[in-house]
């Protein structure tokens, strides 16, 4: 079946409304962002050209030889993005939803008419990450712009849409939003901000895995498989074709240039960044040696066949062979629907070795210059920037294997966590999940900057590593610039000895050779919170030895669910159930805490989440003599999602509390009791300058406990 239209990806910003974002008048979308900024090219010294200039006031130094200090910002991150408008209606179960009420979770907003002939492939795409929402905080909403109610409910039964549904029947809020398509994919960011939009869709045989894999992308969901594209290290043969050429008698044959290193762009003869592209090709590739220079061939997506080879002469650029799709099989085996340019480069055993989607003029000329190199056996220049941060697609060129080890680490996803949590913008958080924020050339936002994104190699290795930073960790200790960020606030129980082989190229080496599926598996397991983060060596004691110095937040605690924990196993087998015993227990098994096989009923103290539940095993702290402060864990000063999930996350995992770390801050929100100032020992607000200020009572604490569960039901 022939592929009707290409699927229509855009970056909206800076635009009123959506439909002057999403119009466009060819169809295709033309991938990349605009961006004025310049790149340091610089020879293979690996200084780049610019460097021996004076670095602006506030630039850290090529030979800094002190780690970087613990990022402050003072701002949030830059939005380029615009506001999504704002509208209502009536979902399809007569139930009246605004699109305000959804605010604080990312969204996906599907537009559809259940007429038409792209409606049930779009439709299985959605309904394919839909089971997603949950684990990674995301909504989806429908908008039906068919002609009835009617029509749009049965269309919904049919192919068991669990998602609302607002009915636009009367074309309310497509006038609203300025939308004319049909069909059409919104993303939306926690503070309702839209980040993608995906209309005119592809209706081939393997038009909905194309689809899904564009809302993956953009949703930041794990890949469900690898196509005609590098994952993880792997290099998937590159899928063979012929094709028309054009002014050409004998067709192309892709095969036949086995042993030669390949660039395919699938381009389009009208678009600017396309032409960026060309000229960019002509100018490097004319740069290699004649014999390993690689071939580019041109794949152009209309056909348009006078058109193209005009627009080619008047620009210059009708240098290479351009190859036609007739039918849109090449395209559709390479997965290419989500805009031009879309560069492909193959190595000469027919394998590919990267995929460039759009071309950004800030990172992408000096990439694909080392990558060209590289390809043709020439020597590989070091174009780093020498007045701001590199970004680690830049070392993954000439350190392949650390880069591959790289993406095994938490490191490589830090920034999704932010965006799945809804922080994407807190700038307390945003400092450690990227690199270089708020330094000169460093992170400012997703839109200009996502190569900077999540802890790069120059978060550890310094801007530019040891081509700019000989002296940034002269001794191969990394211990310093690790706690810049794993500090007592975010990372509780960080050990550098323990730490470092979940983070080591060296240690994560072995991975680099195993399958693609065994990878994706590792990852998954990794992906988990870790356990067993709160001391194991000392004794507990139990809640009733907090009592008396700790009354008021006692007092609060009893007043909660975790107090009536042991309490809620009410079956035989649940009381059993080692399981179930560890998480409604206080040190279930361990020294002083509750013993394993023991009855509930005989240990009730123990037989619930109590103190030492969270602030560990209070042996040492309540012992004659002993030091109070340093002896419990504190978390009155910790990052709530950052330490305080780790605690409960153990036990509040997506098997038995689905969304928890989602909702982690509004949940230590509903039972704070902390009365004394974290580390200091003082009750709260003893030290400010107009004396103390008296701790609430332990009455008032409690009246406030049962009021806010009277709140909440």
């Amino acid at each position: 079946m022939p592929i009707e239209r290409p699927i229509l990806m855009l970056r909206l910003v800076r635009v009123g409304t959506l439909a002057l974002a999403l119009a466009t008048a060819a169809g295709i979308a033309c991938g990349g962002a605009e961006d004025e900024s310049t790149v340091a090219g610089g020879p293979a010294d690996g200084r780049g050209a610019d460097a021996p200039e004076a670095a602006p006031a506030g630039a850290e130094t090529a030979a800094s030889s002190s780690p970087p200090t613990a990022p402050t910002p003072p701002t949030r991150p830059q939005r380029k993005e615009r506001p999504l408008p704002a509208f209502s209606g009536w979902t399809l179960d007569q139930q009246r939803l605004s699109i305000s009420s959804l605010i604080g979770k990312r969204l996906l907003i599907y537009f559809f008419d259940a007429n038409h002939v792209g409606a049930p492939v779009v439709t299985h795409s959605v309904m394919s990450v839909s089971a997603l929402r949950g684990k990674h905080n995301f909504e989806i909403l429908g908008v039906s712009r068919s002609a009835t109610r009617e029509q749009a409910a049965d269309f919904a039964g049919e192919h068991g849409i669990d998602f609302p549904v607002l009915d636009d029947s009367s074309g309310a809020i497509a006038r609203r939003l300025g939308m004319k398509s049909p069909m059409a994919l919104v993303g939306v960011d926690a503070e309702g901000y839209v980040t993608f939009g995906v209309l005119q869709f592809p209706t081939d045989e393997h038009a909905s895995e194309l689809v899904e894999d564009q809302i993956r992308r953009h949703l930041r969901l794990p890949t469900h498989r690898s196509g005609a594209e590098p994952v993880l290290g792997s290099r998937p043969a590159a899928p063979l074709f012929t094709a028309q050429v054009l002014d050409g008698d004998a067709p192309f044959e892709l095969a036949a240039h086995r042993g030669t290193p390949i660039v395919l762009i699938f381009f389009l003869h009208t678009c600017s960044h396309c032409h960026e592209t060309l000229e960019f090709m002509k100018e490097t590739l004319a740069s290699l040696p004649e014999g390993k220079r690689p071939l580019l061939i041109g794949l152009e997506v209309t056909g348009r066949t006078a058109a193209v080879r005009a627009e080619l002469k008047r620009l210059e650029l009708d240098f290479f062979p351009v190859l036609f799709d007739d039918d849109g099989s090449i395209r559709a085996s390479y997965g290419s629907f989500a805009g031009v340019p879309d560069t492909f480069l193959i190595d000469p055993e027919g394998r590919i070795l990267e995929r460039v989607q759009g071309w950004r003029a800030r990172e992408d000329p000096p990439l694909m210059r080392m990558r060209l190199a590289k390809m043709a056996g020439a020597p590989v220049p070091m174009l780093l920037r020498s007045r701001g941060y590199s970004g680690s697609d830049a070392c993954g060129i000439c350190h392949e294997r650390e880069h591959e080890t790289w993406q095994f680490t938490s490191h490589a996803t830090a920034y999704d966590t932010l965006v799945r949590h809804g922080e994407a913008s807190n700038p307390e958080c945003v400092g450690c999940h990227v690199v270089g924020y708020q330094k000169t050339g460093g992170f400012v936002n997703s839109l200009e900057t996502a190569d900077l994104e999540n802890v790069g190699c120059e978060s550890c290795h310094g801007r530019g590593g040891p081509h700019l930073s000989p002296g940034f960790v002269p001794t191969g200790e990394f211990g310093a610039a690790c706690m810049t960020c794993h500090d007592p606030k975010h990372s509780l129980g960080f050990e550098y000895d323990s730490f470092l082989p979940r983070v080591s190229h060296a240690a994560l080496d072995y991975v680099t050779e195993l399958s693609l599926e065994r990878k994706q598996m590792l990852l998954a397991e990794w992906g988990a919170i870790h356990k067993n983060l709160l001391p194991s060596q000392i004794a507990h004691v139990g809640s009733e030895a907090c009592k008396s110095c700790h009354e008021a937040e006692y007092a609060t605690w009893s007043a909660s669910p975790h107090a009536r924990a042991g309490r809620r196993l009410d079956q035989a087998t649940q009381k059993r159930d080692t399981d179930c015993l560890r998480c409604h227990t206080t040190g279930f098994g361990r020294d002083g805490g509750f013993p394993d096989g023991a009855a509930i009923a005989d240990h009730t103290d123990l037989g619930r989440v109590g103190c030492e539940s969270c602030h560990g095993p209070g042996g040492e702290h309540v012992s004659d003599g002993a030091r109070r402060i340093g002896s419990i864990v504190s978390l009155g000063d910790k990052c709530d999602s950052c330490v305080i999930l780790q605690i409960c996350g153990s036990c509040h995992d997506d098997a038995n509390d689905p969304g928890f770390e989602f909702a982690v801050q509004a949940k230590i929100d509903a039972q704070r009791h902390g009365t004394i100032e974290a580390g200091t020992g003082r009750p709260k607000g003893t030290t400010t300058q107009r004396g103390r200020i008296p701790a609430p009572s332990s009455e008032q604490m409690l009246e406030d406990a049962f009021a806010l569960l009277d709140r909440r039901g």
